[in-house]
């Protein structure tokens, strides 16, 4: 069986290669090339995340060449105003849930447990995309490994703790350290970085305090459902596996009817969803896993890039802005040092602080829209509240400075400043992947693609007309997918982007343990809304609700 030969460092939310079943590995070259593909062994193979190819390769001379990149990448992320979602407008909330769920769909659940009790099945279910929180389980209670991250019961999951700290104005909630709201964290070791480190099975979901907030919020979600079913008398045996097939077929209703009608035509989705999928992976064997396409985890996907806001109305200390992409970096363990600047985030053992301020604990109103419930106690003033930005081809300014540590990048050379750009990074990816372009994406879907005239002055972005007649002829699909969705008038993803996403969600669930795919006849059933159970309604209001006990003060315990 297999065995790990050292611990494997912190995972990161940028990969250096990709196994691309049929290929071998893809791994980045320094000016960003097509890479070659490496043979691999089957041992070898079967230690690798599946990723697949859905369309054709991009040749390389569809490819843009480094200047290019730089041009398209400094353009996409040039500072100005942009506007913010509408037809309908997004709660800024869905952004980094849709962050969470990218960590989920890609976690590579037996990276650091390829020990002799990890099954063949187990392994390649681990490797394989699938919608079954195991970035919030891991392998379960019961493993060796990952039992560290539940309490001595082995039924819930460890919470964390924040820091108070004296506070000049008297504030005494600031000064309390509160528990359920912060990560739990390792809390041992000479390094303060160590000590730090997040005690939850993907440590990317501690890159960013938002995502961070949303995964404390979904162990308070399991935790709930724990002592639901003990206060209903169930059997502790079976009370862990209850616990996770109720969470996941909840958190897949919620992913399929509330989420990614936000993000995605609806129509799209109604389709695949009531008639199964056209293009990815449509007729499975009984016992073939998923795959990743790399069109979906290269571009697809990366449309919640686009949604990032460069300050948000955080809580009733940061306020009217103050809480910039950059401090919400700089306040985690994984990015940042989880203490305030100054700091360019290369040190990680800068900082004082070990868990999460408490003045920094998220205000879930103002990131989900509770009226949607049929809470409007709990709804904030509008100027209060946070919108995610349209999706379309601009990117907030912030990400074109990345912190060295959302890339891991801290403790190694200062990188060329473009390559902190997020864009940057992002079509440099693509071109050592071979992707192909949106062009080619639209005719082998089997989609209108957009025309010349779509590519002129998109989204107010300025190019030189030598770039643009580039774009309209071989374009990034990831700047095509999000010029689609401006393109449409929705702020939606369409076309091409749409089909991909749709499939994708679709078959990860469909290869999940639970899987509402598998099992269409299941319906939610936590709402604490009556009316929305009786309607087979839950949304991710209605899970924050039930996992927070329907308390204001426990969605909100700054106050108002």
């Amino acid at each position: 069986m297999f065995r790990p030969t050292r611990e494997p460092q912190s995972k990161r939310h940028v990969r250096d290669s990709y196994f691309v079943v049929g290929e071998g590995i893809l791994a980045g070259s320094a000016n960003g090339s097509p890479a070659e593909p490496l043979p691999t062994s089957t041992v070898a193979a079967l230690r690798k995340f599946q990723f697949s190819r859905l369309g054709p390769p991009a040749e390389p001379a569809q490819l843009l060449d480094r200047a290019d990149r730089e041009e398209l990448a400094a353009a996409m992320t040039k500072a100005g105003p942009q506007p913010d979602s509408s037809n309908p407008a997004v709660p800024a909330g869905f952004t980094y849930l849709g962050q969470f769920v990218d960590h989920d769909l890609t976690l590579d659940a037996t990276a650091t447990q390829l020990e002799d009790d990890v099954t063949l099945g187990q392994l390649l279910q681990g490797r394989s995309p699938a919608l079954d929180l195991d970035s919030l389980y891991g392998l379960g209670p019961d493993h060796r490994f990952d039992r560290r991250f539940y309490e001595d019961d082995g039924l819930r999951l460890r919470t964390g703790t924040t820091q108070g700290l004296p506070d000049p104005d008297g504030d005494h909630i600031v000064g309390l350290p509160l528990s359920g709201f912060d990560l739990p964290r390792v809390g041992a070791g000479s390094l303060i970085s160590e000590r730090r480190r997040p005690l939850i099975p993907d440590g990317r979901n501690d890159e960013n305090l938002v995502v961070a907030q949303v995964h404390c919020a979904f162990i308070r979600f399991h935790n709930r459902v724990v002592a639901d079913l003990i206060d209903k008398g169930v059997s502790s045996a079976v009370v862990f596996e209850t616990a996770r097939e109720t969470v996941v077929k909840h958190y897949q209703w919620m992913l399929r009817h509330d989420f990614l009608p936000r993000i995605v035509d609806p129509g799209i989705v109604d389709e695949v969803f009531t008639q199964g999928r056209t293009f990815f992976e449509p007729s499975p064997g009984e016992n073939e896993y998923p795959t990743m396409p790399i069109e979906f985890s290269v571009a697809a996907y990366r449309l919640g890039h686009s949604m990032v806001r460069g300050a948000y109305n955080w809580n009733r200390i940061f306020d009217n802005g103050a809480g910039t992409l950059r401090l919400l970096f700089q306040f985690t363990g994984t990015s940042g040092i989880l203490s305030p600047p100054p700091d360019d985030g290369s040190d990680p053992e800068a900082g004082f602080f070990e868990r999460l301020p408490t003045n920094w604990i998220a205000d879930f109103r103002r990131l989900f829209d509770f009226g949607e419930a049929g809470r409007d106690d709990l709804v904030v003033p509008a100027e209060k509240f946070n919108l995610a930005k349209r999706i379309d081809p601009l990117l907030v300014n912030p990400l074109a400075d990345l912190p060295l540590g959302s890339f891991g990048g801290r403790g190694g050379p200062v990188p060329d400043p473009i390559e902190l750009n997020l864009a940057f990074r992002n079509l440099t990816r693509a071109n050592m992947m071979s992707l192909a372009t949106g062009q080619q994406m639209a005719q082998y879907l089997g989609v209108k693609p957009l025309a010349p005239s779509d590519f002129a002055n998109a989204g107010g972005i300025q190019l030189s007309p030598g770039l643009w007649k580039k774009l309209s002829e071989n374009c990034p699909l990831w700047f095509y997918i999000l010029l689609e969705a401006e393109v449409n008038g929705s702020g939606r993803l369409t076309g091409v982007g749409g089909r991909i996403v749709a499939e994708v969600f679709h078959r990860a669930m469909e290869g999940s343990r639970h899987s509402l795919v598998r099992d269409p006849f299941w319906r939610p059933f936590l709402s604490p809304v009556a009316e929305r159970n009786a309607q087979d309604t839950f949304g991710m209001t209605d899970l924050l609700l039930y996992a927070f006990k329907e308390r204001a003060d426990l969605l909100n315990p700054l106050g108002p």
